[in-house]
């Protein structure tokens, strides 16, 4: 299985922290950002990644990271992103790289407690489909929504106004190689992106797509106020434990 984060974006709900550098490469307590998606892959057995970045500072990701030796790697791959057009499509441009093979994808600004190492090897073992996190979280209606029943996911609503439940698909994604052949079928949304909640429906109606309910804290860090949790979280008890 391969990994891949996704770093692009315009981080424009970080102004004016952003106009200055890429989200990112912002501080979350002791280390930048992008270090913890790269410790969650490495934590799950995951050691050939890719990074897809965008903005004007992308040549900071290679001045900070290098090839990964800092977390063990002999190698890390990078790609580039123009603009903002969504989470699908900055996946879409890793399919030359990931080939045939899994690949697990971690939004870059997702801080976990735990790892999700049983959910990469559960992953591993299913003959084809997809698997999402999910999450209990008290704002549903900033994320997409998962409806369930019993163990199988029936929809996925992005961002709805009345949620019908409050487990958040959270950014940690994976998916075999039929990923890339979906998203060349998206129609960009109202926003203008091709969302990934699209894909992720289609492998819910191909009965393909399992779940599994991440333990330990969870934050995404792409407010200000969520910056200051996860910055919080990460002091009190750190992140990417192995256990």
């Amino acid at each position: 299985m391969k990994g891949i984060i996704l770093a692009g974006g315009l981080g424009s709900r970080l102004h004016p922290l952003t106009k200055i550098t890429n989200k990112h490469l912002l501080p979350v307590y002791d280390r930048p950002m992008i270090y913890y998606p790269i410790e969650a892959l490495v934590n799950a057995g995951i050691d050939d990644i890719m990074i897809v970045t965008g903005g004007k500072k992308s040549g900071d990701f290679l001045s900070l990271l290098g090839n990964g030796s800092d977390f063990g790697l002999k190698h890390l791959n990078y790609t580039y992103q123009e603009g903002e057009g969504g989470i699908a499509e900055a996946l879409g441009l890793c399919e030359h790289w990931a080939s045939d093979d899994d690949i697990c994808v971690i939004l870059g600004d997702n801080l976990i407690e735990r790892n999700i190492k049983k959910a990469v090897t559960d992953f591993c073992e299913q003959e084809r489909g997809a698997k999402i996190m999910l999450k209990e979280v008290h704002d549903p209606e900033r994320f997409g929504v998962a409806t369930l029943s019993g163990d199988s996911v029936v929809e996925i609503v992005e961002k709805p106004s009345e949620p019908v439940s409050n487990l958040a698909v959270i950014g940690i994604y994976m998916y075999d190689n039929r990923v890339f052949e979906i998203i060349k079928t998206l129609v960009p949304s109202d926003r203008g992106e091709l969302e990934i909640t699209d894909v992720n429906n289609w492998y819910i109606e191909d009965k393909s797509m399992t779940f599994e309910v991440l333990e330990g804290w969870w934050t995404d860090a792409g407010t200000f106020s969520s910056l200051h949790r996860s910055a919080s979280l990460v002091a009190e008890g750190g992140a990417n434990r192995r256990d």
